[in-house]
């Protein structure tokens, strides 16, 4: 199994450049994108020994979600046909998208019935790795594949020898191979339940032929609905270059680097020079290490340098006026206040978490007050707090903030769309309320997402 390789990226480049030019030498703008399809469908797949696994979903006709490519600034367009029967939308994770394009239902779109579509267009204001999956039963259309990786290209950026682009998720599936319930209501009341198999791009422990003594990018997409990762690199130097789709303000080694579901890591490596050499991407978090991908060094070293890697372009996220920011107080904590509505897009039934006391599963028409009315162009920061033993990777839709500071650890000034947050910490995220709108935002573990844990700002 190959990577990306530079040529070939060279090559597509190319190719959208020169359209991209002859439109302006002619004096006409580009015309709009072609959308892209992706249609869902139910499947058949191999995850595991045995049988395959039925009422697998995806989007396409067979195998995993294509990894969906886009250009900084260049608009693109995409058409959702929905071939399930199961209402679903698509959700464009960590991209600031317009409002109308977000995918959520009852706030901002309608739901997809089978055999309808929906139309999204929408100019990438920024490059990075990012993701898409539905945000409609969540639990269940995730849970069964409906999970796709996005990279945003910048023409900018330094060159590379190679590309990987993993997508990491967990299967819930018996002996048999078929799936199980999607949950426990016991887990989902602590740190949600996890899968019983574990996968890189739909395959166990996948490994991927590289130039020796190149650099690889390494995009990886924690699409789970629950796992929460410690990732560490083993045979070879890597360092972390970006993080949920934002340049690092300084690279590190990652060692045992923490991320929750709906992050993203992009990591440079430096293959050995010997051939048949062996680089490991280990998840070392829990009892149960595991390796979730390999790279072999294949062919004649390049003798390339780390050092010599050149900074990633900065997206151009507001710069937050920290004099006349306004607070935002966000407490997020358990509850036991009621049982959740049922709705179009599912319910788990239950009411576990909350966010400053109030629970909601987020995707009903229940007409809940916004956790605060922001002002458009007005910086904030949220002063949020975690008074539960468990961590949540909190992701906001629309709009991406700035890490503050930490009760609990020294932090980089990091740009991002999700923060897992630690039990007992507390910290706090500035941003420029920029994009008019209705912005979700919850936890990114979806049993707590659907089980309360969800609220959005209404910026105006």
């Amino acid at each position: 199994m190959s990577v990306l390789t530079r040529r070939k990226l060279l090559q597509g480049a190319a190719a959208g450049i020169g359209l991209s030019a002859a439109g302006k030498l002619a004096g006409w703008a580009a015309p709009t994108p072609e959308p892209l399809i992706l249609k869902t469908a139910s499947i058949e797949a191999q995850l595991m020994d045995g049988a395959p696994t039925k009422n697998v979903l995806t989007y396409g006709e067979a195998g995993r979600p294509p990894v969906v490519r886009m250009r900084k600034g260049e608009p693109f367009a995409a058409r959702l046909i929905n071939g399930i029967d199961d209402p679903t939308t698509i959700h464009w994770h960590g991209i600031r998208v317009p409002n109308k394009m977000d995918g959520v239902p009852f706030l901002i779109q309608p739901y997809v019935y089978q055999g309808d579509h929906f139309d999204y267009a929408f100019t990438p204001p920024d490059a990075g790795t990012f993701w898409y999956h539905p945000h409609c039963n969540t639990l269940v259309q995730m849970g069964h594949g409906l999970t796709g990786v996005i990279v945003i290209e910048n023409p900018k950026d330094p060159a590379f020898d190679a590309e990987m682009v993993i997508n990491l998720r967990d299967w819930r599936l018996g002996d048999d191979g078929q799936f199980i319930e999607a949950f426990r209501p016991r887990d989902a009341a602590k740190a949600g339940t996890f899968g019983t198999v574990r996968t890189a791009n739909w395959l166990d422990q996948p490994q991927f032929d590289a130039p020796a003594g190149g650099l690889v990018r390494l995009r990886a997409a924690i699409t789970d609905v629950t796992r929460i990762y410690a990732f560490r690199v083993d045979g070879a130097e890597a360092t972390v270059i970006a993080l949920d789709g934002n340049p690092v303000p300084q690279r590190f080694a990652p060692d045992a680097l923490q991320l929750g579901p709906g992050q993203r890591l992009e990591l440079a490596v430096r293959m050995p020079d010997e051939e048949g050499a062996i680089v490991s991407l280990r998840d070392v978090r829990g009892t149960k290490p595991k390796v979730v991908a390999t790279l072999r060094s294949v062919g004649k070293s390049l003798k390339h340098d780390l050092r010599d890697l050149g900074p990633l372009e900065l997206n151009p996220v507001a710069e937050l006026d920290l004099s006349s920011a306004r607070r935002i107080p966000l407490a997020l904590s358990a509850t036991a206040e009621n049982v959740s509505a049922d709705s179009i897009c599912g319910s788990l039934g239950y009411s576990f978490w909350a966010i400053n006391k109030v629970p909601w599963p987020g995707d009903t028409p229940d007409p809940t007050a916004p956790l605060a009315e922001l002002k458009l162009g007005q910086s904030y920061i949220i002063d949020m707090e975690n008074l539960t033993p468990h961590a949540h990777p909190i992701h906001l839709h629309g709009m991406s903030f700035k890490v503050l500071s930490s009760s609990t650890r020294p932090v980089q000034p990091l740009v991002s769309d999700t923060y897992l947050i630690q039990p007992d910490e507390k910290v706090q995220l500035g941003f420029v309320a920029d994009n008019p709108g209705d912005w979700l935002l919850h936890c990114h573990i979806i049993e707590h997402q659907k089980t309360g844990m969800t609220s959005y700002f209404r910026v105006v």
